[in-house]
């Protein structure tokens, strides 16, 4: 039998930090290391179980039997067990077999802080020896204006499980696969950033990655860490960024996972009103928990810094601000203050973006976040929550909302579409268009378009034209960019046989175009954060159902009209911020679309005949539904 030597990576300031929930490095203390000590090479394991009376590592190097290799508890109380096992090498796969002293239960756990898992439906944590390689070192070192708020960031949310798959062998495709063919496609759509869905590895397919066991693990479905390290690269290496899900607001009851960990909660908050979500049966992590909150904060900056991550979208921040997040009364109790408030997720979300922010200024962090709480994309020395954008949920619903209604209807709604302005800039939204809303039979985005299948094209090329030229950044979920009919199925590929047919052709070539007009002109990011950026022309013109308006740069200005009904409109006349000649930049109706080419302007010159309380005017034709971008000439 090998014995377990007694060694430490822990410093006392280690301990100290830790202790404090200060320590934001704890991935390269915690987990299992291989190191050569005294000349023998084998694995450094250490984890944190402080109501553990035993801590036996468990594996195929020792028959998964327990008491043969038992870690040491430190003497400082700081509750970690650690030790080294010599002739463990990469590879190893192996679970932590923890006895408690509060109750006698016996858990079998993975490693919180393994680089790799087995493939599941397996669950054993592997001692991985890898450091990352890169090439990427020109997006490195221009991604801080890549990423920055005043440029175009243009998002494609992907599922990496059911993006493509090799039909013949009933597979997804592989982190290296993705590399050369998700990447190569993202680039000719022009996006400027891919957002995975969570990648950290999870057990259950159908939860979509969302309920996470191995935070520090990209999930063994699809290969090996250096291969989504090659995934990375590759988007790098292409200009494009890369967003990860990130998902701090819950996690699975899994044996094997975080719950119980050492027969107390110690993850989660022991409380059921704080500790467990209703709705994704799932349990809460403990936000008050120094220990827990250096945990997450840790697992956000290792994303960053060993995969070099881009930013991170944070999941369901709602449900984590507010005690009575889809709860009845009775379910919940208020906190000190005898507020809804999630006081210590507040502090941990404040304290989680300072630290990325310090650490890695050139990223930006994503709330998902529904309600109307203040300043979530306020910097915390300004009192705001300090992320970086938030998603703006409410255009989500009011567009969609407004673009399922036929088209003689909507002079009654128009209100509706245009409200998104009254508070657009209140937050630095990202406008979703994601995964949650082509599921669960809420039918695809082009399936929500009313009309003959003429109009539902045309309608789908509005809505896109209208988001890109509204203020924000963009995201839009795989398939729609295509106009996939049928809802995303985590389970199968994308209908890329859709994209033989001209209707579905139109529709990508108008999102790559959208996406390249984004890039192009300035005045549709350089201030898409900013109520400078942004003056109506009109919003009143109920009865036609159009409304036009004018995205405005540092130095250049966009007159955008768009015409939400199907009957062409001959001289509609707008008036003009500048009496200097303007000319046609996009035109959604334009055949190469799928539109009815309507005969349109292609330059404007503009005429002395005030108009909407504008000096000067000049008179349109409207293809029907459809949208018109000019700019100086």
């Amino acid at each position: 039998m090998v014995e377990v030597r007694a060694h430490s990576r822990f410093t006392d300031f280690d301990i100290d930090l830790f202790k404090s929930g200060k320590h934001y490095r704890l991935y390269e203390k915690f987990g299992s290391h291989v190191i050569t000590l005294g000349g023998v090479e084998g694995t450094y394991f250490a984890v944190w179980a402080p109501s553990a009376k035993s801590v036996s590592v468990i594996g195929d190097f020792n028959f998964w039997t327990e008491n043969e290799h038992q870690l040491f508890v430190r003497w400082d109380s700081s509750g970690i067990w650690e030790g080294f096992i010599a002739g463990v090498k990469h590879g190893a796969t192996y679970k932590y077999k923890i006895h408690s002293s509060h109750n006698d239960r016996v858990t079998e756990k993975a490693d919180p802080y393994a680089r790799r898992y087995e493939h599941p439906p397996r669950t054993a944590s592997v001692v991985y020896d890898y450091q990352p390689k890169w090439n990427d070192h020109k997006w490195m070192k221009s991604r801080k204006k890549n990423n920055a708020l005043d440029a175009p960031i243009s998002v494609y949310e992907v599922h990496l499980g059911s993006w493509k798959r090799k039909i013949e062998e009933d597979r997804s495709l592989s982190y290296h696969e993705l590399s050369l063919d998700l990447v190569a496609y993202a680039k000719e759509m022009q996006f400027t950033h891919i957002e995975f869905m969570p990648v950290m590895e999870f057990p259950y397919d159908p939860s979509w990655g969302y309920q996470i066991t191995g935070y520090f693990a990209p999930t063994a479905r699809f290969g090996y860490p250096e291969e989504f390290q090659e995934l990375v690269n590759a988007c790098h290496n292409a200009g494009l960024g890369v967003i990860l899900d990130w998902v701090p607001s819950h996690f699975p009851e899994d044996a094997h996972g975080l719950g119980y960990f050492d027969g107390t909660h110690l993850y989660e908050h022991p409380d059921k009103k704080r500790g467990y979500h209703p709705d994704w049966k799932s349990l809460i992590f403990n936000y008050g928990r120094n220990e827990v909150k250096s945990f997450l904060i840790s697992n956000a900056l290792f994303w960053l810094d060993h995969y070099h991550i881009d930013g991170l979208r944070v999941d369901a921040v709602a449900s984590m601000l507010f005690l009575d997040y889809s709860r009845e009364e009775g379910e919940w109790e208020p906190n000190g203050y005898g507020g809804r408030e999630n006081l210590e997720a507040i502090a941990f979300l404040k304290e989680m973006n300072e630290a990325v922010y310090l650490n890695y200024p050139d990223t930006q962090t994503i709330a998902e976040e529904s309600t109307s709480f203040p300043m979530v994309s306020t910097p915390t020395s300004e009192g705001g929550l300090g992320f970086g954008m938030k998603w703006m949920m409410g255009w989500m619903h009011d567009t969609l909302e407004y673009f399922k209604k036929e088209p003689i209807y909507r002079c009654h709604h128009q209100d509706d579409l245009t409200f998104s302005m009254t508070y657009a800039f209140t937050e630095n939204f990202m406008l979703p268009l994601s995964h949650d809303e082509v599921v669960y039979g809420k039918s695809t985005i082009l399936g929500r378009m009313p009309g003959d299948e003429w109009q539902k094209f045309a309608n789908l090329r509005v809505l896109f034209s209208y988001m890109f030229t509204h203020p924000g950044a963009k995201l839009m979920m795989m398939g729609s960019e295509f106009g996939q009919h049928e809802e995303w199925d985590f389970n199968r590929s994308l209908d890329w046989h859709l994209t033989q047919y001209a209707p579905h052709q139109g529709i990508q070539e108008l999102v790559k175009d959208l996406n390249q007009l984004y890039k192009n002109e300035k005045a549709l990011y350089e201030k898409q954060f900013s109520s400078d950026g942004f003056e109506w022309i009109s919003y009143e013109d109920h009865q036609n159902s159009v409304i036009s308006y004018i995205r405005k740069g540092r130095k250049s200005h966009l007159v955008v009209v768009c015409h939400m009904t199907p009957v062409a409109r001959d001289h509609y006349r707008i008036g003009l911020p500048t009496n200097k000649k303007y000319k046609l930049l996009f035109n959604s109706d334009d055949s190469k679309y799928g539109g009815s080419n309507f005969k349109v302007k292609k330059s404007l010159t503009p005429q002395e005949k005030e108009w909407q309380n504008r000096k000067q005017s000049v008179a349109l034709q409207l293809p029907p539904l459809g949208v018109l971008v000019y700019g100086i000439s």
